[in-house]
């Protein structure tokens, strides 16, 4: 066959039925094209972060900085600057390997070495999900430590360094000054990344009861955990944005 007849074929041949022009499988499609316009909204919500920032230090606001707010760790009382938040990062990388692992072990059928491995990245879930819930309450509970005063007009100024005077100007109507909009973001954000790595632990916890059943022994691949840890393996990414952008600049 000529050269000029197989150039004629091969776009039937790569687009034709059945057949994936990308070598991936349809699931796999879906879940990165979920995961890019999940991407943009994170993009999003971070890029809304850094304009109100500066809008609220160009109108005269101290922006609070994350390293005199989150001082406090469990069973303690010591300062320790974002201490625990840096332990609920490391927890969360942590659980991005063994996820990586558990795949590892999928491409070699090894079923208990999927399930042990997938475990421990449901525990290394959880334990980043109820770290984020000690964080809230104590980040609303303020300095005194007593989350039924939150409310209080001197523990909120107290917790979040609340000047008097400006008001950004895109939040005016709403009387949202620069530290309760830090606060806003706060809540929105790691409370929607929160929600994310909810419904992976959800996700994973499904999947390993089908590993431990059997199922994709049957099937003869474990792609379903393959495709769950392309969704477990954003979260942790997002979260490295979130920590350095809200936390740490």
């Amino acid at each position: 066959m000529s050269s000029e007849a197989s150039k004629a074929i091969e776009p039937k041949v790569l687009w034709g039925g059945k057949i994936s022009p990308f070598s991936i499988s349809y699931g796999k499609l879906m879940m990165w094209i979920f995961l890019v316009s999940d991407a943009l909204t994170f993009g999003g919500l971070l890029v809304s972060l850094g304009f109100a920032r500066h809008a609220a230090v160009t109108k005269g606001f101290a922006w609070p900085s994350s390293e005199q707010v989150f001082t406090h760790f469990p069973f303690t009382h010591a300062h320790l600057p974002l201490l625990y938040v840096a332990f609920m990062t490391f927890v969360l990388i942590i659980s991005s390997v063994t996820m990586v692992l558990a795949v590892e072990a999928g491409h070699r059928m090894d079923k208990k070495k999927v399930a042990f491995w997938l475990a421990l990245t449901v525990v290394g879930g959880l334990v980043f999900l109820f770290s984020q819930v000690w964080e809230w309450s104590t980040f609303i509970a303020g300095p005194d430590g007593d989350i039924t005063t939150w409310g209080d007009n001197a523990t909120l100024k107290q917790n979040f360094f609340l000047p008097t005077g400006n008001v950004i100007d895109g939040a005016a109507q709403l009387g949202v000054e620069g530290p309760q909009a830090y606060a806003m973001f706060f809540f929105f954000i790691t409370g929607f990344h929160g929600f994310h790595v909810f419904t992976g632990v959800l996700f994973n916890f499904i999947i390993l009861l089908n590993v431990l059943g059997g199922t994709y022994e049957k099937r003869g691949h474990y792609e379903m955990v393959e495709k769950v840890g392309l969704y477990w393996h954003f979260i942790d990414l997002v979260w490295v944005f979130v920590f350095t952008f809200y936390y740490l600049v």
